[in-house]
């Protein structure tokens, strides 16, 4: 468990003639208990009550938890092969204003070169409340994610740098193919730079959304809204506290 101090520059999706910045708490958790892979957060916008926040008006809280079962431990039997290492039922929960989506699928734990371990899930996606878009109450599309935490640089005080992040990409969401403004795939990346202590962690990461969450570049969420941008680059900057 950790406590992540973020200060986001230019995140999306936001309105095309405001931009976004927002200082934000994240706690964090993640980790292995018997039959269970967990990993999941909680975010709650604008702790510093800023005007300058572009979450200053609506405040808010956004949450996700993504439970793994493993297959291996439930039936007590080794089912890796080759660079894949275990498998899972693979589940996914995002819970946020205006938002809530479900995802199940198929997860594994793959050996990568130099990488080693990465968690890749292919989920189907459920949308129980999306901006009042049409496939809310309906299965629409997939989405594949995988996420990687690599140190990669050891100091001499047991330090080290690493190279950590994730991508989700959304695609064959049909349920969206008559709306003007949304799209049938998108997603985001992410790519940071970390330092990390036994105590402590900071560092800065890249993120690269397109069309994120299916929202296509230019158009307005939802009808009377205003334009959003969608497709671009934003910064993350950390500094965490490990519980």
């Amino acid at each position: 468990m950790q406590l992540n101090l973020m200060h986001t520059i230019d995140q999306k999706p936001h309105d095309v003639d405001q931009g976004y910045k927002d200082t934000y708490l994240e706690f964090e958790f993640g980790g292995r208990s018997g039959y269970f892979d967990f990993y999941g957060y909680v975010d709650a916008f604008d702790i510093t009550n800023s005007e300058s926040s572009t979450k200053h008006d609506t405040g808010g809280m956004f949450m996700k938890f993504a439970p793994r079962l493993s297959l291996d431990a439930v039936t007590g039997k080794d089912l890796s092969f080759g660079p894949v290492q275990e498998l899972y039922i693979a589940n996914l929960n995002n819970f946020g204003q205006q938002q809530q989506e479900h995802f199940i699928g198929l997860g594994a734990d793959v050996a990568v070169p130099w990488f080693g371990k990465v968690g890749m899930n292919l989920y189907s996606r459920y949308s129980v409340k999306n901006f009042g878009n049409e496939d809310e109450g309906s299965f629409n599309g997939f989405q594949f994610s995988a996420n990687w935490f690599k140190p990669f640089y050891f100091l001499d005080n047991g330090s080290f740098i690493s190279y950590q992040g994730y991508w989700d990409h959304m695609f064959a969401a049909n349920g969206y193919s008559s709306q003007a403004n949304r799209t049938t795939s998108g997603g985001q990346t992410y790519h940071g730079i970390y330092w990390h202590s036994d105590r402590f962690a900071a560092g800065h990461g890249l993120k690269y959304f397109y069309d994120t969450y299916g929202m296509r570049d230019g158009f307005a969420a939802y009808p009377g809204g205003s334009p959003l941008e969608t497709t671009g680059f934003g910064h993350y900057f950390s500094i965490t506290y490990k519980i």
